[in-house]
């Protein structure tokens, strides 16, 4: 017990020092103000983009990688899940040299299309997607796994179409694994920082959300630093409280989905 205090003190002690030392009297001013406004809702905007894109693209992705028997899975599991454990700035770098106007392909996209990413609105959902993606993949493939295979197998043998099936049965069985991964991705979209400011640069109105915000007014204004830091802490704690009973998922024939 004493250890556990310890442990539960160790969290627990930064965010009583931003509470403490908050400018409360001035607080509302900060977070009414236009720049704080602008990349909140920039932030929003963001997010939201990058969490449809993981939907759209890892969902298939994860079922890839639940279902598919194929050589390399695990390399292709790996390749797919290292923006979790990489760091923020490498993966920015990266997609620089990816996607930049002298990058693999962004140099044919500057070339042929007169179309650059970096230090735009777009790069920004695409450092948020990068970064956020690999948390829906591991939930929704975690769901996946541990389904009951025969309710399927009775859809396809009453004559539903595997599309049917996974549109009518799988997604419906795993839809609370789904819901707790795209709110995990949207979460981690709301909070990323070091690929952004690599990849898509910290301009006001453009490409500077509430963490580069926060970032930039901890060397002009801590005081500014502070209310945005919290309130970025209030929504991320918010969401983990609304996920709480969706860890583990469903009864003992449910998919269980541990984060």
């Amino acid at each position: 017990m004493a250890l556990a205090a310890i442990a539960v003190s160790f969290f627990a002690l930064p965010l009583i020092g931003l509470l403490w030392r908050a400018p409360w009297a001035h607080a509302v001013d900060y977070v009414n103000d236009e720049e704080t406004l602008t990349a909140l809702r920039l932030s929003m905007i963001c997010s939201l983009w990058a969490t449809a894109l993981s939907i759209v693209f890892g969902v298939p992705l994860a079922w890839l990688l639940a279902r598919v028997e194929f050589p390399g899975r695990s390399v292709v599991r790996a390749l797919c899940t290292l923006s979790m454990v990489l760091p923020p700035v490498v993966g920015g770098v990266a997609l620089f040299f990816a996607l930049g106007r002298r990058g693999l392909i962004g140099q044919y996209l500057d070339r042929w299309f007169d179309f650059r990413l970096p230090f735009t609105t777009t790069a920004v959902v695409i450092a948020q997607t990068f970064v956020a993606m690999p948390f829906l993949v591991v939930t929704v493939e975690a769901a996946l796994r541990q389904l009951d295979g025969r309710i399927e197998d009775a859809s396809r043998t009453l004559g539903g179409s595997s599309w049917y099936t996974f549109r009518r049965v799988t997604l419906p069985a795993i839809r609370p694994a789904l819901i707790a991964g795209a709110v995990l991705a949207w979460a981690r979209a709301l909070g990323e920082f070091g690929a952004t400011i690599t990849f898509a640069g910290n301009f006001p109105g453009t490409t500077q959300t509430m963490p580069l915000s926060v970032y930039l007014s901890l060397e002009t204004n801590p005081e500014r630093a502070i209310v945005l830091a919290l309130v970025l802490i209030a929504i991320s704690f918010a969401v983990l409280i609304g996920l709480r009973d969706r860890w583990f998922v469903g009864g003992r024939d449910s998919p269980r989905v541990v984060l």
